[in-house]
């Protein structure tokens, strides 16, 4: 489903933030990227939505050269893809519910639609009771759930969390972590950029590690190795 092909990211005046990956990622497929701080994870990731271009070398989804998209196409492209963060990024002046339903609304969603789903996917994410809220009033790890919930309000194909437990306990962490696990067993491709040890280490899923802008290891089941 994704291809990064001799993929090579500078930054000016000298920075090579990214060299020579060459990675396939397959249709539902859960896999970590890992990595020290500076590694290049955000960046990898930047560049499936095209909010970064490589260097060198070529990104596909689905066998489509995504340096070859017309601006007109960005928004199409961004939709099938959903972005979680560290910092949750959520609208303080808005409930719950309508910071789901907004991102619907900039998508030109019709009223009765939003109803429809905004409740549906926020008891996907078990936070339906919250709706009315408003972000202060939640914990850390409820306020990731509503970033999650907006995330896959347009029934994304692929999901990236970036450091989504950055800013969470273990037990959240956790908590998350089996949340995204959920989201992947439905049929969403997940990539899941950390570097949190001990969650790596209990997912028992493919990690790709990254070290100085390079792939050094890609291992089925594997572990934080660093």
């Amino acid at each position: 489903m994704i291809l990064f092909k001799d993929i090579t990211k500078f930054y000016p005046p000298h920075l090579a933030a990214l060299k020579k990956i060459n990675l396939e990622i397959k249709k539902g497929e859960f896999v970590s990227i890992v990595g020290r701080s500076g590694a290049g994870k955000t960046t990898l990731l930047r560049l499936l939505t095209r909010e970064e271009k490589p260097s060198e070398g070529e990104v596909f989804i689905e066998e489509k050269k995504l340096s070859l998209l017309k601006a007109y196409s960005l928004p199409i492209l961004r939709r099938r893809i959903g972005n979680i963060f560290q910092d949750f990024k959520l609208l303080p002046r808005k409930t719950i519910f309508e910071n789901v339903s907004f991102a619907m609304e900039v998508a030109g969603f019709r009223t009765k639609e939003i109803k429809e789903r905004v409740p549906r996917i926020l008891e996907v994410v078990g936070i339906r009771s919250k709706m009315e809220n408003f972000p202060h009033q939640l914990s850390a790890g409820e306020k990731q759930r509503v970033a999650i919930a907006r995330a896959l309000i347009h029934r994304p194909e692929i999901l990236l969390a970036d450091e989504p437990t950055g800013n969470l306990d273990l037990l959240n962490s956790l908590d998350i972590v089996k949340l995204l696990i959920k989201i992947n067993q439905l049929g969403t491709t997940v990539i899941l950029a950390t570097h949190d040890r001990e969650i790596i280490n209990n997912l028992a899923r493919r990690v790709v590690t990254l070290e100085g802008g390079k792939l050094i290891r890609d291992e089925e089941k594997g572990r934080y190795i660093m």
